[in-house]
Parts: structure tokens; C-alpha cells; sequence
């Protein structure tokens, strides 16, 4: 089967299409024909870095669609022929993929396979954050990074449809803005002022809630606008910076809170826990609250000019690599 990997870290040529053999499933594991594959900032970190890579060669991908091939033992509710997707840690970037059963999700009538391969991270992971971990009420405000990225074009519809009384986004370049103010959004500010802009349009009393994926300063100033009671949510680390700390001097005060959330821990602690967050997530779309737009599509022999596009910053929405017709 077609394949692509890196043998080492690097800048997207790195990745090369492969002749590998074809997998079969272990106990409790099924192989999926793949027909769409997601594009992720953590296959970008994986390649250039390191991020969750325990050997090299390495095969990125998060999340992928298609139908199952074949079904290993004690695997129960899947069949072959049946259309899933699943979130899978590595190895989707193939014409097969190997998942555990337990991350492999049956597609709701209605939902296609090219949009289901928009799903499986980004979806639970924004449902997360707003409902789960961030517990957005209706009425408060929330500020979002990565606006117009896939996880925040979702984020912002949520919010919007659980009555937040403000949707605020943060976006890298101000030529990205355009997309958040159409997927939920009320005013979209640019990194390098957010800060600033949302003590503006608050009178100075801040946000109710954060959700940052960046990490740094840019966590530290997310902190900083919270209004009393807030909650800020981290989900990731982009910015590289070193691990954070937070303590008493900046929660006391207005009895601030601070979670995290990785959809990928979850998968491995709590599958169970992610199947239910799965399952209420994916009725988002099925009952037309949440679209989420795919920018750009790529053959997978291509996917290091996808890699090159997320990696500009200038990419909206999601990316996806088209596996099979």
C-alpha cells in the first residue's frame, strides 16, 4: 500500500511516499480503507520536531475516514464495509489504517466522508473546551486563539449557539479575520494587540472565558484579561515556549481558574469518556449548528505542500489529504 513517512526531522520534504506492506489488526483493533485523512498543527510539530514521535521512520496523521477493512478479535459493533472515522495516534497518512476500536466512531446518517475526516479532533476538542472543560454559560464571553483555524472556526459557532453574549477571536494576520466573522464570531483581534483591544471592547472587565492553544506570553496575556471568576483553557503549546506555571498571585485574586484539555490523553485515559464527548460533538453537525469548511485538499503524495500551506499561517478552516476516490 501507498504510504508516507519522514526518516527524519524537518522542513516538509522531508515527507516522502512510501511501498510499505499492508497492516492487519490486533485484538480489539480494526483497519480502515481510508478515503480522506486530516491535516493537523501536530503532524506539522511531528515532523519539524519530534512532538509525540517514539522512532523514526514516522507516519503523521490524526484522523482519517473511509471504511473498515477488517475487524480483529473481540472487537464488537463494527463490521467490514462499515463507514467510520477514527482518531488514531500516527499512522493515517496511508491507504490503511490501524485504529483501536474504541476511537473508531460509525458516521451519523448524513454525514459524508470527506466531512467526517474534518471531525475526530477537532470536533471533540472544540466541544471540550467550550462545554466540557470551559463551561460556557449562556450570556458570558469568550475569547478565542486560532480563530480562523479549524478547532476555532468550531469554537466560535458553539459559543455562539450556547448564547454567549460575546464572541471574541485572535487571529495570526488581520487576512484571516474575514473567516472568523463568518463562523460565530462578533470581533476579531490580531495577536500582537489582543490583549489591549479586549479591554477595549469589555470597558476593562475582561473575558469569561479563554481558550489558548499558543501557550507563552500569549497565555500570560490571556490571564491577564480574564474577568473575575474567568476560566482560561490551554489546549496546546504552539508557540514552543517552556511549560507554564501559574499560581496564586494570578488566581487569588478574582478567583480565577485555569484547565487543560489534550483530545489525545483522553483517547488513552478515558476512551470511553472521549466516545460519549465523540458522539454529542458529531450531533453538532448532523443537526446543522456547527459547519466546518474545508480550505484546501491535497492527493497524499502531496501532503508536504499541505504541510507547507498550514505551516505559512495563511490556511483557514481545514486541511485535508484525499486518500481514495
Amino acid at each position: 500500500m501507498r504510504a508516507v513517512e519522514f526518516q527524519e526531522y524537518g522542513a516538509p520534504e522531508v515527507l516522502k511516499a512510501v511501498e510499505v506492506g499492508t497492516p492487519e489488526p490486533g485484538p480489539g483493533q480494526v483497519t480502515i480503507d481510508a478515503a480522506y485523512v486530516g491535516v493537523n498543527f501536530a503532524d506539522l510539530k511531528a515532523r519539524a520536531e519530534g512532538y509525540r514521535v517514539e522512532s523514526l521512520p514516522f507516519r503523521p496523521g490524526l484522523e482519517v475516514s473511509g471504511r473498515i477493512r477488517t475487524v480483529g478479535e473481540g472487537v464488537e459493533g463494527l463490521r467490514p464495509g462499515q463507514e467510520v472515522a477514527a482518531l488514531v495516534d500516527g499512522g493515517a497518512y496511508a491507504e490503511v489504517v490501524v485504529a483501536e476500536h474504541a476511537t473508531v466512531f460509525p458516521l451519523p446518517e448524513g454525514l459524508d466522508l470527506r466531512t467526517a475526516a474534518t471531525l475526530p479532533t477537532v470536533l471533540p476538542t472544540a466541544h471540550a473546551l467550550v462545554h466540557e472543560v470551559g463551561r460556557l454559560r449562556s450570556g458570558e464571553s469568550v475569547l478565542v486563539h486560532g480563530a480562523a483555524g479549524g478547532i476555532g472556526t468550531v469554537a466560535g459557532q458553539l459559543a455562539r449557539a450556547a448564547g454567549a453574549g460575546a464572541v471574541y477571536g485572535v487571529v495570526s494576520t488581520a487576512a484571516k479575520a474575514g473567516h472568523a466573522l463568518e463562523h460565530g464570531y462578533d470581533q476579531v483581534f490580531t495577536t500582537d494587540s489582543f490583549a489591549d483591544e479586549v479591554r477595549r471592547a469589555t470597558d476593562g472587565r475582561g473575558v469569561d472565558l479563554v481558550l489558548d492553544p499558543v501557550g507563552g506570553e500569549t497565555l500570560r496575556h490571556g490571564l491577564d484579561v480574564l474577568a473575575v471568576f474567568g476560566r482560561l483553557v490551554s489546549f496546546g503549546n504552539a508557540s514552543g515556549s517552556e511549560p507554564w506555571h501559574v499560581g496564586q498571585a494570578e488566581l487569588y485574586a478574582k478567583g480565577r481558574a485555569v484547565g487543560g484539555f489534550s483530545i489525545l490523553t483522553l483517547a488513552q485515559s478515558s476512551p470511553e469518556a472521549l466516545r460519549s464527548l465523540a458522539e454529542r460533538a458529531f450531533g453538532t453537525v448532523t443537526d446543522g449548528t456547527v459547519t466546518l469548511p474545508v480550505s484546501a485538499e491535497f492527493a497524499l503524495a502531496d501532503a508536504a505542500e499541505a504541510h507547507r500551506l498550514m505551516g505559512g499561517r495563511t490556511s483557514t478552516g481545514k486541511l485535508l489529504l484525499r486518500v481514495a476516490d
